[in-house]
């Protein structure tokens, strides 16, 4: 049987961002502040104590390091299944449970309390190296009737590999992906395993978006300003994978499926709930990770400008962080927070948490709260930092909670206690 546990939590704003080590979790407690709760947009110390791996400076106030806030609503967080294996992307049936990818190349479906089907087989090979795999799933808008569900992997040709998405038929038995198709490649491949995107919506018109990286390397770095490739992009697709009606740049003769460019490793995709705007979190490298708000036909300017570091410790092109035509984060973090799945809140059981981004973070191992305002990032909190985990993907349930995954193979379910 998984391990199951329960502990109420409401994490202030001052937690130090946690170690990288992984770390178990036994009973524990804890109790709201008696204190009363910190106005989203008050001047608190922000959550992130630890120093700038630049002096860059923000292009704005508040781009970076905003004051924390904290939940004063009592919650709790629950371990549903500690037996995964490299869960990667989570998405909700019509019936409630979820349907998971797994970074190998199966899916499982796990009920409200835990329970695990056997592995759903039948997709096609996924090269799970490096950070490729089966990544992120999304199921029809009519998949009560259709049962149609989409996905993205990271798939190997003869000469590399590359950002694919998928589509086929859950079989009535749950046991198999039945007509697994190919829709879209996002040319041209590489031989490499790094930065794949990797996050898919549908948006209202019943369309396909997608994210795509650059895939890391010098020699591919550029091609997320080019208008001709496929990498570093969001694409906006059909179900059969053709490019989707007006999409912003075919006029200006770039690809017909590109929707945004100038990505690095954008690993995050959500709707905000009110606005219906598309947002995402995109992985910057020694620094500068990002939260933008995507508008058709914008350049978000990697590598151009950034606010991170070469891994190496050197400066990223020609260091700058602000040009003409190029679009700014309209947050980003440094150290980072290694941005995976986003959700916004839209549920009435916190109704503090309503309209608020939740993100998975990865080497940071915790969720971050985001609170955004007018388009500004007003607030942020770190939820679960003490279960040492690395966050992989979050979504919200139909019954107002949040369920979550980790690397280490854990699905969390964190709700109003």
């Amino acid at each position: 049987m998984s391990q199951q546990f329960l502990s109420t939590i409401c994490l202030g704003g001052a937690i130090v961002l946690a170690s990288c080590g992984q770390g178990t979790s036994g009973n524990h407690s804890k109790t709201p502040a008696d204190s009363a709760a910190t106005p989203a947009d008050s001047s608190a110390a922000p959550v992130e104590t630890k120093a700038a791996n630049t002096d860059y400076k923000p292009a704005f106030p508040g781009q970076t390091r905003i004051g924390g806030v904290k939940t004063t609503t009592p919650y709790q967080s629950e371990v549903l299944t500690n037996d995964l294996q490299s869960p990667w992307g989570i998405t909700q049936l019509p019936d409630g449970r979820f349907l998971i990818t797994q970074k190998k190349g199966t899916m499982r479906i796990a009920t409200l309390d835990g329970k695990l089907s056997e592995p759903i087989t039948g997709l096609p090979a996924v090269n799970a190296g490096g950070q490729g795999g089966l990544l992120g799933l999304r199921v029809d808008p009519d998949f009560a009737s259709n049962r149609m569900v989409y996905w993205v992997f990271s798939e190997k040709l003869p000469n590399g590999n590359l950002t694919a998405v998928a589509k086929g038929k859950l079989s009535a038995d749950e046991k198999k992906i039945e007509g697994a198709t190919v829709i879209y490649q996002a040319t041209p491949a590489y031989d490499g395993t790094l930065h794949y995107g990797g996050r898919i919506l549908f948006d209202k018109e019943g369309n396909l978006i997608v994210s795509t990286g650059e895939r890391s390397d010098l020699a591919t770095r550029p091609q997320a300003q080019d208008l001709q490739s496929g990498l570093g992009k969001i694409v906006r697709i059909t179900k059969e994978g053709n490019p989707a009606a007006g999409n912003p740049l075919a006029s200006q003769g770039a690809r017909p499926e590109l929707y945004s460019y100038g990505h690095r490793n954008v690993q995050g995709l959500a709707f905000h709930p009110v606005t219906g705007d598309l947002w995402e979190t995109e992985f910057g490298p020694r620094g500068g990770d990002e939260l933008n708000r995507v508008e058709a036909g914008k350049n978000y300017g990697w590598p151009t400008i950034t606010y991170g570091l070469e891994y190496s410790g050197k400066k990223v092109g020609d260091s700058i962080q602000q040009k003409a035509g190029l679009e700014q984060p309209i947050y980003y973090w440094d150290p980072v927070l290694s941005p995976s799945g986003i959700t916004f809140y839209s549920g009435n059981a916190i109704p503090e948490w309503q309209n608020n981004l939740f993100i998975a973070g990865l080497s940071s191992q915790h969720i971050a709260r985001i609170v955004i305002k007018d388009n500004k990032v007003v607030g942020e909190e770190r939820l679960l930092a003490d279960e040492k985990q690395r966050f992989r993907d979050v979504t919200e349930g139909k019954d107002g909670a949040l369920y979550a995954i980790t690397d280490g193979g854990r699905l969390y379910k964190i709700s109003k206690k």
